[in-house]
């Protein structure tokens, strides 16, 4: 998945225990961080297996109908851009070839019904949930500047623009407004989330792997619930 910068400030979010919250008095907002090139920009998905040598493009779900169709999670910026990259891979190194993509109903944007070459039955649709399927990473168009892999992301440094390190990136989340940055801080507490865009991200160095962030003094504070009153 690559990821680029967006040049839009955007609300600082924070995350803990019971998942993510936004922090009193902010409001969330779109922050257009995502890029597409041509045959679509991949996005969020966890750490590449065989230590960096493949990105995860989606996973299989249930089956659909009685055909060998089966639902599938995409993980690429255009759901449907999953099917353009040719053969995909298992963890274990099995071949998928994706035939007859389709949205599946429902509503989400990132869920396709689809069928497998040489799967043809229910059974074998069945045998396919919970399967990752991956690409290669050098099958992926070079990355422009200011583009990042998810993969590349995470376990940077984090520091201030005084140049200490304040906490470690552990995860690049996307829950519908952009592309953010979930930090976890050295001292043991909850992670909190800053939204990938130079306003907030300025340097991005995977050579000395760590990035330059510019956070509020509160920004590894627990948010309070909303309602609840001032001390």
């Amino acid at each position: 998945m690559k990821k680029e910068r967006g040049r839009n400030s955007g609300p600082l979010p924070s995350v803990g225990e019971g998942g993510p919250r936004i922090s009193e008095g902010r409001e969330r907002g779109g922050v257009p961080t995502s890029i597409a090139p041509s045959p679509g920009s991949l996005r969020s998905p966890p750490s590449p297996a065989k230590g960096g040598g493949s990105i995860l493009l989606g996973e299989f779900g249930r089956a659909h109908g009685l055909k060998g169709e089966v639902r599938l999670k995409s993980m690429t910026g255009d759901p449907l851009a999953i099917g353009t990259y040719g053969p995909l891979l298992t963890q274990a190194g099995q071949k998928i070839v994706l035939k007859n993509l389709r949205p599946a109903p429902g509503g989400a944007p990132d869920m396709l019904i689809t069928q497998v070459e040489g799967v043809s039955s229910r059974e074998g649709a069945e045998a396919l949930n919970r399967v990752q399927i991956y690409l290669e990473r050098e099958k992926l168009p070079q990355a422009e500047e200011d583009e990042f892999l998810h993969a590349d992301l995470i376990g940077l440094a984090v520091k201030n623009e005084a140049g200490e390190t304040i906490g470690t990136i552990v995860a690049v989340p996307n829950y519908g407004g952009g592309d953010l940055l979930e930090i976890a801080p050295l001292q043991k507490g909850p992670t909190a989330l800053l939204p990938f865009v130079k306003a907030f991200v300025p340097h991005v160095d995977l050579a000395q792997k760590c990035v330059t962030v510019v956070t509020p003094e509160d920004f590894f504070e627990p948010a309070r619930p909303q309602g609840e009153d001032e001390a």
